[in-house]
C-alpha cells in the first residue's frame, strides 16, 4: 500500500478513543450522517464502497438497508475494527486495507455509489483519489461527498460563541495549506488540510465529474433541539455536502 502522510497519520490513531468519538459526536450522530443517508437514498441490492470508512458506521448502516458494501480505510487498524464488528453484527461487509489513491484489487466500473464522508479533506494526494474513484464507479454512479465546508473551516478560523450567538473570523482563505491539530477527545493530533472551494471543483472537472449537486444543509427543527452545538448551523455552514457523478 502506498504509504503518505494521511496513511501514517491515521495509522496512529488509537482505535478505541476514535470509536467513542465517532459513535457519540452530536453533529455525525444528527446532522451529517442522517443528511448523508437520505441523500443517497434507495440503496438496496446496489455496490457501494464506503472510502475512509473509519470505524465503519455507515458500511453497517448502509448493509442493513440492503447494499452490497466494500469498506476501505488506509489504517489496518480501523479495517480489522470493522471485520470484527460485522462479525458481531452478521453482516456481509467487504473490508480492505487500501490507500485511497491506490484501490488495488478493485476491478473497474464496480460501484453503484461512492461514499467520500468527511474524509476528501484528509487525503493528501486528491488527484489519485478521484482518479481512483472514477476508475472503480460504473458510468453515471453517483459520489457523495460531505467535508468541513473550506470557507468557514480554513486553517486561519475561529468559531466564537458570544451570548449564545455564533461567529467565525477569517484571516486566511486563499492559501491552500496543511497542518497537525488536535481532535477533541483523540489522544493523537491529525493532519489538517485546507483546499479552497474553487480547488475542490477544479479538481472534480479534471478528474472527469460532473458536479450534479452542492448543499449547506440548515439543521431541521428536530434537529436544532438535539444539541446545543447544532443549533450553529443554522446561522453559519460548518460543512458542505457535494455530488458527483461519472
Amino acid at each position: 500500500m502506498k504509504q503518505d502522510s494521511s496513511t501514517e497519520c491515521w495509522n496512529q490513531v488509537c482505535i478505541d478513543t476514535w470509536v467513542e468519538k465517532a459513535q457519540t459526536n452530536d453533529f455525525r450522530l444528527y446532522y451529517i450522517m442522517p443528511y448523508t443517508l437520505q441523500k443517497i437514498g434507495d440503496v438496496h441490492g446496489k455496490q457501494v464502497l464506503d472510502l475512509g470508512c473509519g470505524e465503519g458506521g455507515y458500511s453497517r448502516a448502509l448493509s442493513k438497508q440492503g447494499a452490497i458494501v466494500t469498506a476501505v480505510d488506509c489504517s489496518e487498524t480501523f479495517t480489522t475494527y470493522v471485520t470484527n464488528k460485522v462479525r458481531e453484527e452478521s453482516l456481509d461487509i467487504k473490508a480492505l486495507c487500501r490507500n485511497a489513491n491506490e484501490l488495488t484489487g478493485i476491478i473497474d466500473n464496480t460501484f453503484d455509489v461512492v461514499l467520500c464522508s468527511m474524509m476528501l479533506m484528509d487525503v493528501e494526494d486528491l488527484d489519485g483519489t478521484l482518479k481512483e474513484i472514477y476508475r472503480v464507479i460504473k458510468p453515471n454512479g453517483r459520489v457523495f461527498i460531505s467535508i468541513l465546508h473550506p470557507c468557514f473551516k480554513p486553517k486561519e478560523s475561529k468559531w466564537i460563541l458570544e451570548d449564545d450567538k455564533i461567529k467565525v473570523l477569517v484571516s486566511d482563505y486563499f492559501n491552500p495549506t496543511e497542518w497537525v491539530g488536535d481532535i477533541k477527545g483523540i489522544d493523537t493530533s491529525v493532519i489538517y488540510r485546507h483546499r479552497t472551494l474553487s480547488e475542490y471543483i477544479k479538481a472534480f472537472i479534471r478528474n472527469k465529474f460532473t458536479v450534479v449537486d452542492l448543499n449547506e444543509p440548515i439543521p431541521s427543527e428536530e434537529q436544532l433541539n438535539m444539541s446545543s452545538r447544532i443549533k450553529w448551523l443554522s446561522k453559519i455552514p460548518m460543512y458542505m455536502f457535494m455530488e458527483l457523478e461519472k
